[in-house]
């Protein structure tokens, strides 16, 4: 037994890896496919085992400079390079440039002779000729059944299935190796994957007429992946795999506070509006202004000179522009000036994986900060309930991680309009829930609005009435009666009464106004009549005051007067002398 110690091995080690350059696989993997290893690509007819292999090379050369070596074992390189050129990818220019080598193997079971001597000594001259001519780093081998089919002894068939991949570890290539897919195995030959340091199976399914492909991690040597199944589509660009977005929820958040673009309904959150970059849904019945709504949060991101990309899926632009128009929510400036893009499409037209696909491809193009879906409720016509709420998962979690501002829209059936909720359980992963409903009243239904939730902010708990004005939308007061909230003609009919009663009042208050300057004025006369009548007496006490004085002063004067004329004429006695 060996001494030796074992080589050490950090916590911080991580295994090698090569980036494909494949749309969403590179996150699944956590960078890419094993580098200097074998890596097998396995599943169904049509389900792109080729194409994946083929983009894998071409974007290491373009995005990495990294040459690569095509060997294909069923179709020649002109077909290779036809059947590709559809996704931009130009092969021959490629094999001009000495970036790529394309090498077409044929093979041939009725030409091989029943000796048992055939093995794979030419294969690997042959491809490690063709390695180093271009100095390769990738290589694709296409597809092993082929390679394999000239062995007729099941021993020395897994002997050179091992001998192949150590040889190609030896080589240190990352190399991408096709199988079909067998009877309850992975590969025809049930060894291929065992052997290999990553294993990616690929399927093609229809479920209810439609068709779904999905891509899952079987095995990866030595790193973490993802584990589940991922829907994956083929298109113009090549493929793309959806992976679900920040699985551990650590995207970063906002304080700032954006406007909803209804003044009224930013009043009923106690903060004036929503989060920057959080997700929000209207729900509600038909005909309760969802659009509507939508569009004034698309005509607000705009005022803000953000960028906002707006999906339809029951409208046309030229529709929505107008009839928007029609209750002043103008949209036709942004669009011309490129600010608003509006995209619309029926939700048949492709499936879930492709909606998505669509959307991100369109965000990484456009740039938006505001994003908007209308309605949301149409895809369950192209997938099942799970797999819509499995893509709107993955959508929302994406916008989240981009900081983008989201808004749906969904359409609650009549029956379940009371519950509040929604076919593609989408109201517990956005953090604004908003329900618009109608509010039937006495021959007529009107629209009232509320918020269910609003994560990380107090809001009002009030059901208010709104009317679509010329103007866009109005949030009118609450009114509660006897029997709960007044809307519509019975507003109408509450408004006129407290409009009588205030009349009632205002005539009152005049009356009483009336018979107070009535009794004002008798009392100021009466007032007036008694200072008359007490100046009078007052002016006939001075009068007899100053007359009774006037009496003294002459009764004094004469007895004065008197006085002096007696002083001077004293009396005489009878006999005539003095006393």
């Amino acid at each position: 037994m060996s001494n030796q110690p074992l080589p050490r091995i950090t916590p911080f080690s991580q295994l090698p890896k090569a980036l494909t350059g494949i749309e969403g696989l590179d996150e699944i993997t956590e960078g890419g496919l094993p580098l200097g290893r074998p890596t097998l690509v396995c599943g169904s007819a049509g389900c792109g085992k080729t194409l994946l292999g083929i983009e894998f090379l071409v974007r290491g050369i373009l995005d990495h400079d990294e040459p690569g070596v095509l060997m294909a074992f069923e179709e020649t390189a002109a077909e290779l390079s036809a059947n590709v050129a559809s996704l931009g990818f130009d092969l021959p220019q490629l094999v001009a440039d000495k970036k790529l080598r394309l090498d077409h193997v044929h093979i041939d079971r009725t030409e091989i002779d029943e000796t048992g001597e055939y093995d794979l000594e030419g294969l690997f001259i042959r491809l490690g000729y063709a390695i180093d001519t271009i100095g390769a780093k990738r290589v694709v081998l296409d597809t092993i059944e082929s390679l394999f089919s000239g062995f007729s002894n099941e021993a020395v068939l897994r002997s050179e299935i091992r001998r192949l991949f150590r040889w190609l570890k030896d080589k240190g290539v990352t190399t991408v190796i096709t199988a079909e897919r067998g009877d309850g195995t992975l590969t025809r030959q049930g060894l291929e994957e065992y052997v290999s340091d990553c294993v990616i199976l690929l399927d093609n399914r229809v479920i209810d007429q439609i068709t779904t492909r999905r891509l899952r991690i079987v095995k990866y040597r030595g790193s973490t992946h993802g584990t589940n199944e991922y829907p994956y589509i083929i298109t113009e660009e090549g493929l793309s795999v959806l992976p679900v977005t920040s699985l551990k929820l650590e995207h970063t958040v906002s304080d700032e506070v954006i406007s909803t673009g209804v003044p009224d309904l930013d009043g009923m959150f106690r903060r004036g509006g929503l989060y920057q970059g959080s997700s929000s849904l209207i729900t509600g019945t038909a005909g309760t202004a969802k659009t509507t709504l939508a569009s004034s949060f698309a005509l607000e991101a705009c005022r803000r000179g953000e960028r906002c990309l707006f999906f339809v899926f029951e409208e046309s632009p030229a529709q929505l522009l107008r009839n928007m128009a029609t209750v002043g929510i103008d949209l036709q400036p942004f669009v011309e000036s490129g600010q608003l893009r509006i995209e619309a499409s029926r939700p048949t037209l492709n499936g879930l994986e492709r909606h998505l696909v669509t959307i991100h491809r369109l965000i990484g193009q456009f740039k938006p900060q505001t994003v908007i879906i209308d309605p949301i409720s149409n895809l369950v016509s192209v997938g099942s309930h799970s797999e819509v709420s499995s893509m709107l998962t993955r959508l929302v979690d994406f916008l989240k991680v981009q900081g983008i501002n989201a808004l749906f829209t969904a359409l609650v059936s009549g029956n379940r309009a009371q519950q509040e909720m929604t076919d593609e359980g989408i109201s517990s992963l956005v953090d604004t829930w908003i329900h618009v409903r109608d509010l039937e009243g006495v021959g007529e239904r009107n629209r009232g609005i509320s918020i269910l939730k609003a994560r990380g902010m107090a809001h009002s708990n009030q059901v208010r009435e709104f009317e679509v004005t010329e103007r866009g939308i109005r949030l009118l007061d609450v009114l509660v009666g006897p029997t709960g909230i007044i809307t519509g003609a019975s507003r109408l009919a509450q408004h006129i009464q407290e409009q009588a009663r205030q009349i009632a009042n205002e005539q009152e208050a005049e009356r009483r106004d009336r018979d107070l300057e009535r009794k004002r004025r008798v009392l100021e006369a009466t007032i007036a009549n008694l200072r008359t009548e007490f100046e009078s007496v007052e002016e006939e006490l001075r009068r007899v005051n100053s007359e009774e004085q006037q009496r003294h002063s002459t009764m004094a004067e004469e007895r004065r007067q008197l006085g002096h004329s007696f002083s001077d004429h004293p009396p005489t006695t009878p006999n005539g002398s003095g006393a």
